[in-house]
């Protein structure tokens, strides 16, 4: 954690107060294509740095339908999330570097220190409102649209 961090969630400790959310990049579009033929589209928050993936969405009292928050981890690895601070149920869709979905923990619960890890190595985790992948009917092998996953596949859509 850097300090910076520990110096904010101090404060948060001794004032009782949630931390200052860290400002992400404006929100990104993103889009899900099913097996089945259907697409959703969602605007989702980028988290690229240590500090924006140590405070995801902790703190947060919703999101919008459409929202979510896509985790850039800049390389395929095993990765392992919890819900810690976290007020809201969230999906977690696991993707791999050509934006196929290779896991999807649905309907996390909130404020749990359980670790949800990867089925596999993944490039990538995006967290939506709990209960989204059900209501759209999203599955393992369906493919993720965004310019993280285009540069993975050498620009070419997934």
């Amino acid at each position: 954690m850097t300090s910076f961090r520990r110096i904010i969630v101090l404060i948060a400790f001794f004032t009782g107060m949630a931390p200052l959310a860290l400002t992400a990049a404006s929100p990104e579009n993103l889009e899900i294509f099913t097996a089945a033929g259907t697409s959703s589209h969602f605007s989702v928050e980028m988290a690229t740095t240590t500090a924006q993936m140590e405070q995801g969405l902790m703190y947060r009292t919703s999101l919008a339908q459409n929202g979510g928050m896509l985790f850039d981890f800049g390389r395929v690895q095993t990765v392992s999330m919890w819900m810690k601070n976290t007020l809201i149920p969230l999906d977690m869709l696991f993707i791999a570097a050509d934006g196929r979905i290779t896991g999807i923990a649905e309907r996390t619960a909130p404020e749990s220190l359980a670790i949800i890890g990867s089925p596999s190595p993944v490039r990538a985790v995006l967290e939506i409102n709990g209960g989204t992948a059900h209501r759209l009917g999203l599955h393992i092998g369906d493919r993720v649209v965004h310019p993280l996953f285009q540069v993975a596949n050498g620009g070419k859509s997934p």
